[in-house]
């Protein structure tokens, strides 16, 4: 079990390993290029299985704020990429990339993250089963509405796409839930470390695929993915505030803004546009995670230090 730990718990340094390896050999990962779809879908039947029923029951309780997070999720990071998309003059293809980068739900990863910095965890897992029931519907709407102004974008292809690897793995996986009993306790553990695993041989076969145009466009395309990330993850801390939401949830929302399911929207460029367009998707999952895994460090750091100067002032 603690393979699966580490694993899990090293998402992004594995994921920034598994992209310079497909970088420098490409052909290691271009043998996923008929199965990436099924990793994809391997990742949302683990978020299925590792769902707490009852954090969902306690925080659904309070709806507003799961929507009043969810419908920030599916404005400001569509923004984001719609602008990065007009101002940077990146061909089509690219620009594209960004706009379904943004249009994501948030990522299973995020999570993990809220969890480690202490922030609100069944708002967070609400807020991403939420988006991520959502993303059949939003996800190729937004795309086509705000992509379609780059490049012909088609409805029904991504929404079939998400269907069959977001929402049907998903709900298969809570329905195993139930049905696993006492060996529950052990698919917990081992699910996290699946998800990972997967979102690595995604992006890095994103990677893979695109390793020739790294060299000309990769700067250009990095500088504006940390852009992105950064600015979700304040704009999803100061709409928190104006929300009057507590310090733990400003830090939840913070994070799923800042964080996509970047997997996804490179699993749909790959699968509907040319591999170029997957290039800012996987790019922005190994960098969100990345920055989110460093934020949350610093967090606990602080409530720490907090922690030990108020026991110092009380003992003193």
């Amino acid at each position: 079990m603690k393979l699966f730990r580490l694993l899990s718990t090293q998402l992004g340094p594995l994921t920034l390993l598994g992209a310079v390896a497909a970088y420098f050999y490409p052909p290691a990962f271009r043998v996923f290029e008929d199965t990436f779809l099924w990793f994809f879908a391997a990742t949302m039947f683990a978020l299925g299985i590792v769902l707490e029923p009852d954090d969902l029951k306690r925080t659904l309780k309070r709806p507003h704020q799961v929507l009043l997070g969810v419908l920030t999720q599916y404005t400001v990071m569509p923004m984001l990429g719609y602008a990065v998309a007009l101002v940077s003059g990146f061909p089509p293809e690219l620009a594209l990339g960004f706009v379904i980068v943004g249009a994501a739900p948030g990522a299973m990863a995020s999570n993990v993250i809220v969890y480690l910095a202490g922030g609100a965890l069944a708002f967070s897992i609400a807020m991403t089963t939420v988006a991520t029931f959502l993303s059949p519907l939003l996800t190729p709407t937004l795309v086509q509405w705000i992509g379609g102004a780059f490049m012909p974008v088609a409805f029904w292809p991504l929404f079939v796409t998400i269907i069959w690897t977001v929402l049907v793995p998903l709900l298969l996986g809570m329905g195993a839930r139930r049905r696993l009993g006492s060996y529950l306790n052990y698919a917990e553990q081992i699910c996290p470390a699946v998800a990972a695993v997967s979102i690595v041989i995604i992006c890095s076969y994103a990677v893979a695929q695109n390793q020739s145009r790294i060299a000309t466009v990769g700067p250009s395309v990095f500088v504006y993915v940390v852009l992105v990330n950064a600015l979700g993850y304040v704009i999803g801390w100061n709409i928190a505030k104006l929300f009057r939401f507590d310090e733990r949830h400003r830090v939840a929302l913070s994070i799923e803004i800042g964080m996509q399911n970047a997997g996804l929207g490179v699993a749909l460029a790959l699968q509907h546009f040319d591999p170029v367009t997957a290039l800012p998707g996987a790019l922005f999952a190994v960098w969100c995670i990345l920055t989110a895994s460093g934020a949350s460090a610093f967090l606990r750091w602080s409530r720490q230090r907090r922690s030990d100067g108020l026991r110092s002032t009380m003992s003193s």
